[in-house]
C-alpha cells in the first residue's frame, strides 16, 4: 500500500464539503474521482497534498503522515497538476526545470537537465522548449504542467482534469504516457475526471462522489447504469465498443431501465 486517505473531512466557512472520505491506493494504480461539479473533487485533490489543510483525518503516504510534512518534503512526493496553470514569461524548458526545484541544493545539475530533457521527449515536446508560455495554447500550456509535475519523480502524481483543455489526440497520448509511468515506475495517480469513458479506459479503480461522500468505490464493477444515475440523475447505457466499455448518456426524461440489454456499437 502507498497512499492512504482516513477519515478526511473539509470545512469551507463552516460548510462541510467532504464527509469522512477514506480509501487507499496500492502502487501502480490510476484512481480517476468522477462526480457532477460541485461535489468536492478538486477539494479532495487539494487535500491530498496539503494546499487544502482538511478539518479531519489523515493521508498517509508509505506510513508517514502528509500533514507532518513540510512543503518541500510534500513536493518531493507528491506531484500537483492544476486545472489552472499560472503563465509568466518563461520558456517551457525553464517553467519545467523549475518541478526540479525540491531536488536541487545548491544548483541546477547534469542529472536535473537529462530528467527534463527526457520529460520533453516522452511528450514529444521538444518543439516547444524554448516557446514563452505566456503565449501558448491551453492545451500547451496543460503538456507543461504535466511536465514539470512528471520531472518531480513523484510516488504519488495528483491531476485535476489533466485533458480538459486538450484535443482527442493529445488527450490520448498524455493518458497513455501517464499509464505507462505509472505502471513502469511503481507510482500512484490520483485523476479527476468528467469523461466517464477515458475514465474506464484508463483507471484502475474509480471513487464516484456525490454530495462530498464517497458514494461508490471500486474497480470497473461500480461502473453500473444505476451508480451512475444515482451520481449525475441521468439515466444511460453501459455497451462495449471494440472490446472496450462505454457509457451512453441519455436524458433526464428518458427511461433507460426499458434499454439495459441494449449494447453500444460503433457507427
Amino acid at each position: 500500500m502507498i497512499l492512504s486517505v482516513e477519515e478526511l473531512e473539509f470545512l469551507y466557512r463552516n460548510r462541510k464539503i467532504l464527509h469522512k472520505v477514506a480509501f487507499s491506493i496500492e502502487e501502480g494504480e490510476i484512481v480517476a474521482i468522477l462526480g457532477p461539479n460541485g461535489v468536492g473533487k478538486t477539494t479532495l485533490l487539494k487535500c491530498l497534498n496539503k494546499i487544502l489543510r482538511p478539518k479531519g483525518g489523515a493521508v498517509h503516504l508509505d506510513g508517514n503522515n502528509l500533514f507532518n510534512l513540510g512543503t518541500m518534503e510534500i513536493a518531493r512526493l507528491v506531484g500537483y497538476v492544476p486545472q489552472r496553470v499560472e503563465t509568466g514569461r518563461l520558456t517551457a524548458f525553464d517553467a519545467v526545470l523549475l518541478g526540479r526545484r525540491p531536488h536541487i541544493k545548491w544548483d541546477v545539475t547534469e542529472k536535473d537537465l537529462q530528467i527534463v530533457d527526457s520529460i520533453f521527449k516522452l511528450l514529444s515536446m521538444e518543439k516547444l522548449r524554448l516557446a514563452y508560455i505566456d503565449e501558448m495554447s491551453g492545451g500547451e500550456l496543460q503538456k507543461v504542467a504535466i511536465a514539470r509535475s512528471l520531472v518531480q519523480e513523484p510516488k504519488v502524481l495528483l491531476l485535476d482534469e489533466p485533458t480538459s483543455s486538450l484535443d482527442m489526440k493529445n488527450q490520448v497520448e498524455i493518458l497513455a504516457i501517464i499509464r505507462q509511468i505509472v505502471l513502469e515506475h511503481r507510482i500512484v495517480a490520483v485523476m479527476t475526471m468528467h469523461d466517464l469513458n477515458q475514465a474506464l479506459r484508463y483507471a484502475d479503480r474509480f471513487i464516484l462522489l456525490k454530495g462530498g461522500r464517497i458514494h461508490a468505490h471500486g474497480g470497473v464493477e461500480v461502473i453500473t447504469s444505476r451508480v451512475i444515475e444515482e451520481v449525475y440523475g441521468l439515466p444511460v447505457i453501459i455497451g462495449e465498443v471494440a472490446g472496450m466499455r462505454c457509457v451512453v448518456p441519455g436524458s433526464p426524461e428518458w427511461d433507460c431501465t426499458r434499454n439495459q440489454s441494449q449494447k453500444a456499437r460503433p457507427i
